[in-house]
Parts: C-alpha cells; sequence; structure tokens
C-alpha cells in the first residue's frame, strides 16, 4: 500500500508541494493570532475538592485580584513619602474597579519593611471584574502607583505574574525556534552534504508547525487553549519533522545507490514503502503517547495533548507527503552518502557491545540507575512566581516582600465551615493547636449557618507544612461540612488526582506502542523490552532534573535559581516527549534490523547478531544527527526565561543523549545479544486442522 502511495506522491508532487505552500503561508499570515487568544487554564480537574471549596467560597465570600507594591529606597517616615503615598493612595480608591487600597498611612494596615525603608502598598479589585477587565483597571493602578516618590517601586501580584507568564512564553517560543531553526539548518546543511538537503527537513517543519498554529487558531473559538500548548507545537514539531526528513532522504539515497538505473518514481516507492513504514508507526507511537495526556483529566494537559497531537499528525503527514514530494522535485540536488572512512559512532558502540554483552548491559543498567537516584528525594509544587527569571517584576516584588518583612502577606489556606457556631467554635479550637497553623482569621458578613476562616500555615503557602495541615483540616472528626480551598490545597488535588490516574495513563499508552512496536517487528519480546529500556531513560532523566532543578546542580550555569522542586507538569511531558521521540529512534533501528533479519541466512546468534549490526550500522547515522538536531532544538529552549520551560528543553536533551548513547548503542545491541532468536519468539499459531475427505457412494 505504502509502495503504491509513494508512486502516487512522486506523480503528484507538484500539486502536494502547491498545497502545503499555501497552508504555510496561510499558517504564516493567520496562525500567530493563536498567542492573541491562548488562555490561562485551569491545572485541576473539574470536581477537585479544592475546585469545589473555591466554587463555593466565591459563593460566599468573592475576593478580587490582589496586588502587592513594594515602596522602598528611603526612611518610611519622611514627610514628602508620606504625603506622595497619602495622595497617590486616594487617587487609586477613585480608579473604577478598585474595591480596597491598605497601606501604612491611611489605614490601619502597617507594614514596615525590617530595616525600616520599605512599606507595602496593597490594593483588592473587584471580584466581578473579567480578566481583561482586571488587567486594564491593575494597569491603571501600576501607573498610579509608580507616581509614588520613591526610589524604587516594584509591584507584583497573582494577576500580574499570570501575565508575565504567558509573555515570557511566547518570547521563549521566538527565542527557541530562532535559536533552533538556525542551528539546526547549519547541522542539516553539514551532515546532508548540500544546501537544499538540509533545508528539506526544516521545510517540513516549517510546513507542520505553521500548519498546526492554523488549526489552533481555529479551534480557540470552540476550546481554550494554553500558552504552553504552542511550546509544545514548536517543540515537537520541529523536532519529528526533521527525524522524518532525515530518514526519508537516508533511505533514498541509500534506494538510489543500489540502484541507480532505477526510474524516479520506483525510488520514491521503495523510499516511502520502508521508510515511511516507520514514519508512520512512529506517528502514531508519538500520538498514542500524547493520548496518555488525557487520561489524566487536567485541563492544562489536555490542552498541550490536543496542540502535541494535531502537531504529529500534521508532522506525519509532512514525512509521508511533503518530504517525499520535495526529494521527487530536488533529487538531482540531494548528494550521494559521503563515504565514511569507518563505523560510525552507533555501530562502533554496538560492536562493542556485542563482543561483552552481559557485562555491556550489566553496566549500563546500574549506570541509568544511579542517575535516576536522585528521584527517590524529588519534590512537586506547581509553577509559581518563583519560576519567572530575575528580570521579572512579580518576582522581583514577591522576594522584596519575602526577603525584606517580618511578617510578609500569605495566601492563607481558607475554611468553609456549615454549621452551628457552637461547632465551629469546637473546630476552630482544635485548629488552633495544629502544629502545621501560625495564625487564623474568621470573615464577617456571611449567611447564618456558614463560616469562613482563613488559616494561615507555617512556611510558604504551598510548602510540605501547608500540605501536611490540608490533610490534617480534611480528616477533622467534624458533624459538619468542612471544605479547603488554597494553593496547598490545589497542589494536593492536583497530586493525588495524578497519582490516581498514572495507571490509567500508563496502559493506553504501553499497549498502542506495544501494539505498533508488534505490528512493526511481529515480535513479542522486542516491544517488551523496548518499553523498559524507555523506563530506564526517563528514570534516568528524572534523576538528573531533581539534582539539577530542584537541588540547583549548574543553576549558575543554565541561568535560573531553584525553588526547590519541579513543576507537577514535568515528569509527565516529559514522559510523553522523551517516550515519543525514543519510540522515535527505536522504530527507526528496529525496522531496519527487522529487514536484515528477513533476509537472514540463519536462525542462530550469529545471524541475530550479524542482523541488529547491519541494521543499527545503516540506520545509525540517521539517528546520530537526528539526536545532534533534536538536542540542538531543546537546548534552544533552554535559553528561554521560565524555569518551568527550561526543565523540559533540558530534561529532552538529557532524554536523547542517553537514548541514543547509552540505550541504542550498548543496551539494545546488548541486550537482544544475549536473547539471541528469542527476539523475535512470538505466540505460534496453531494452523487449521485438515479436513478429510470422505468419499461419497
Amino acid at each position: 500500500m505504502l509502495a503504491a502511495f509513494g508512486r502516487t506522491v512522486y506523480v503528484r508532487r507538484l500539486a502536494i508541494i502547491a498545497v502545503w505552500v499555501v497552508v504555510a503561508l496561510a499558517g504564516a499570515a493567520l496562525g500567530g493570532s493563536v498567542y492573541d487568544r491562548t488562555q490561562t487554564i485551569d491545572t485541576l480537574p473539574a470536581g477537585a475538592p479544592a475546585t469545589i471549596a473555591q466554587e463555593r467560597l466565591d459563593t460566599l465570600s468573592p475576593e478580587g485580584e490582589r496586588l502587592v507594591a513594594v515602596i522602598s529606597g528611603r526612611e518610611v517616615d519622611a514627610t514628602d513619602l508620606v504625603g506622595s503615598v497619602t495622595r497617590i493612595a486616594f487617587e487609586i480608591r477613585a480608579i473604577p474597579g478598585v474595591a480596597e487600597v491598605q497601606d501604612s498611612y491611611t489605614t490601619g494596615f502597617r507594614e514596615i519593611s525590617k530595616d525600616g525603608r520599605s512599606s507595602l502598598i496593597t490594593v483588592e479589585l473587584k471580584p466581578d471584574l473579567s480578566d481583561e477587565e482586571a488587567l486594564r483597571v491593575a494597569d491603571r493602578v501600576s501607573e498610579a502607583l509608580h507616581r509614588i516618590d520613591a526610589p524604587e517601586i516594584l509591584i507584583g501580584g497573582e494577576l500580574l505574574a499570570e501575565r508575565e507568564f504567558g509573555d515570557q512564553a511566547v518570547r521563549d517560543a521566538a527565542i527557541g525556534e530562532s535559536v533552533a531553526l538556525v542551528c539546526v539548518g547549519l547541522l542539516l546543511i553539514v551532515a546532508l552534504g548540500g544546501l537544499v538537503a538540509g533545508l528539506l527537513p526544516l521545510a517540513a517543519a516549517l510546513g507542520a508547525v505553521t500548519a498546526t498554529l492554523l488549526a489552533l487558531t481555529g479551534l480557540t473559538s470552540f476550546l481554550p487553549v494554553s500558552d504552553y500548548t504552542v511550546n509544545v507545537v514548536t517543540l515537537l514539531g520541529i523536532g519529528l519533522a526533521v527525524d522524518y526528513g532525515l530518514l526519508m532522504i537516508a533511505r533514498f539515497r541509500e534506494e538510489r545507490a543500489a540502484d541507480p538505473r532505477a526510474p524516479l518514481a520506483e525510488l520514491m516507492s521503495r523510499t516511502v514503502a520502508t521508510a515511511g513504514r516507520a514514519v508512520l508507526v512512529s506517528g502514531s507511537a508519538v500520538t498514542a503517547a500524547l493520548v496518555g495526556l488525557f487520561a489524566f483529566g487536567d485541563p492544562l494537559l489536555s490542552a498541550m495533548a490536543m496542540g502535541g497531537a494535531l502537531v504529529v499528525a500534521l508532522t506525519t503527514a509532512t514525512g509521508l507527503t511533503l518530504v517525499p514530494a520535495l526529494i521527487a522535485v530536488a533529487h538531482r540536488r540531494i548528494p550521494a552518502s559521503r563515504k565514511s572512512r569507518g563505523p560510525g559512532v552507533l555501530s562502533r558502540l554496538a560492536a562493542f557491545a556485542q563482543r561483552r554483552p552481559g557485562p555491556v548491559a550489566l553496566a549500563a543498567t546500574v549506570g541509568l540507575l544511579v542517575l535516576s537516584g536522585p528521584l527517590f528525594f524529588v519534590e512537586f509544587a506547581n509553577s509559581d512566581v518563583r519560576s519567572l527569571p530575575d528580570s521579572s517584576k512579580a518576582r522581583q516584588a514577591y522576594e522584596a516582600v519575602q526577603d525584606g518583612f517580618d511578617d510578609p502577606p500569605k495566601q492563607p489556606l481558607t475554611l468553609i465551615i456549615e454549621a452551628d457556631p457552637a461547632v465551629v467554635k469546637e473546630l476552630l479550637t482544635t485548629v488552633k493547636t495544629l502544629p502545621e497553623s501560625s495564625d487564623m482569621f474568621e470573615r464577617s458578613d456571611l449567611p447564618p449557618g456558614v463560616s469562613v476562616v482563613d488559616v494561615t500555615p507555617i512556611g510558604s503557602a504551598d510548602g510540605p507544612a501547608a500540605q501536611a495541615l490540608v490533610a490534617r483540616l480534611r480528616a477533622l472528626d467534624a458533624p459538619a461540612t468542612v471544605l479547603v480551598a488554597g494553593p496547598a490545597a490545589e497542589l494536593v488535588d492536583a497530586k493525588r488526582s495524578v497519582a490516581g490516574r498514572v495507571p490509567l495513563a500508563l496502559t493506553i499508552i504501553v499497549l498502542a506502542t506495544g501494539a505498533l512496536l508488534f505490528a512493526l517487528t511481529r515480535s513479542v519480546v522486542v516491544p517488551v523490552k523496548a518499553l523498559v529500556l524507555n523506563m530506564l531513560t526517563l528514570a534516568a532523566t528524572m534523576g538528573v532534573l531533581v539534582a539539577v532543578f530542584q537541588w540547583g546542580w549548574g543553576a549558575g550555569l543554565l541561568g535560573f535559581e531553584p525553588w526547590g522542586a519541579l513543576d507537577l507538569t514535568t515528569p509527565l511531558l516529559l514522559f510523553v516527549f522523551a517516550f515519543g521521540l525514543s519510540m522515535d529512534y527505536e522504530v527507526f533501528l528496529l525496522a531496519r534490523i527487522k529487514e536484515e533479519w528477513d533476509r537472514r541466512t540463519g536462525s542462530g546468534r550469529a545471524a541475530n547478531d550479524r542482523a541488529v549490526l547491519a541494521g543499527i550500522t545503516a540506520t545509525g547515522p540517521v539517528v546520530t544527527t537526528a539526536a545532534l538536531a533534536i538536542g540542538v532544538v531543546f537546548l534552544g529552549f533552554v535559553l528561554g526565561g521560565l524555569v518551568a520551560v527550561k526543565e523540559i528543553g533540558v530534561g529532552m536533551a538529557v532524554a536523547v543523549l542517553l537514548d541514543v548513547t547509552v540505550v541504542r548503542g550498548l543496551l539494545l545491541p546488548a541486550t537482544m545479544s544475549l536473547l539471541g532468536r528469542w527476539n523475535w519468539w512470538r505466540p505460534a499459531v496453531a494452523a487449521p486442522a485438515p479436513v478429510s475427505r470422505v468419499p461419497v457412494g
């Protein structure tokens, strides 16, 4: 079927290229507007206890967004500073949309820094404002605050931090794309030996990414799209398109070299029939991994999965249509493969592993397990203002408040208790004695039978003590409904939701990719082994991330400050990206190894080793070049400012490095050598019983 499809692509090559050019131009012209339509998406699934509590709280005692300003650089009691703050505070109160202003001079609110040279102003906006209205009011408030006569004015708050997150995500994507495209372009031109050949995979990448942005722009009318979805699209689109383009070009050059007199239509047919099958299986495997994200029920992850699935489908389409069409048009500009002076890196590693399969497999496995050791000490949290770059005003304001004041404002946990006053009083007496609770404030002006109490935890708003406090509050022996809202409650629910859905997501991913690998290899052992090797790669990668981003090893080199945890979405996204791309290389190698095994002259261990080494020798250069290219793609995102994006960039670069060297270069050939012909075992299918023919008459 794919052979016939390859001939069709050759015949319709100009029409296919024209269609993709139109799609790319439309995507470039219209797809960019997706950045203006992105939304902040909740990280909790509907029905989570913290979500229910927050919805109830918004009904009973709604609160608007808060801005916090740090006025510093002068003695707080300087006469002209007092007069300036007082005047601006009254101006801000008159701004439509402002609910309340607290400062150290016109209200009973008195927040002075430890050094006596900074004070706080807190501005609460009205709760009925939409996000856009709240931002417009916040900008007017910020403009007024900056007119205070003080050397330094820092303004922060969750609303402004969220906007900075979105803006920084777009900048990171732009920087990552630019660096990745330039560096990958140069790498491909050198690796493929020509300008045209090197630019073909990038043309496919641009086609896939622009088409996906166009599709996402249309989807924003029906579904929410996150800023981070755009990052997912660029990362996966460029990386996979380069992989598929390299594989197609390498196979075409091989077919052309093997049969120089064959018609071009026949060469394209053979190329698509072989390399196209690997592209199709690989794209299906990555899509299956992305579908696993939907199992978590997390709106943010679902949005990322949606964008990722779109780009994988379109990248697979470019790999099967646009790349072969471009090869057919530009085949004379694609130079023959350079004659190597010796075996490539992967083939050398594979030959070494086959000579000593037992020790190599043991050493590689132990090494990966050692790298995964820090994973036992991992801490997960939701990214907050601390993951913004140092230049962020919202982060600077947050750090100035936390470091400069003895009792900085802290977002509390909020209890909603629907019970008689006597029951509430008894419960609050118990809450006061909890070791993780440092303060408590009961709100007024509530309906009869309902109490809302703010409980301030010790430590950070969502730290270990705050999470323990959530557990204690929810476990109270109360004859009434007790709901808990707040950052720590949201984090606890997010962790519980992820942990509860991991088995389902793993089942989807493992079964789908296992079935695809079985269809490719007709073996039961090879898919199981591939899944185990991928898990080793992921565990080692996560261990490295804990050491770098949680413990801060090499933080100065990467340009960030550790905040003591990894973003909760990092392992999930990394699992999908790394699993999918590792499966990419696995498919490339196994498809060729299977070809060599099918044409074997024997069935013993020696024949198996020859097939493995021949397959790795033939496909190794493609995998090595693809790994270098995709490593550059992901390292381009390390240059961004968001720590969560850096985590994914570093994690993917580490995963690719480990996968291509340790796993594909050493563990794969070593384990296949140890297993021998058992690599290709599958359950025997009983032949139908012969039908006896009894003569009649």
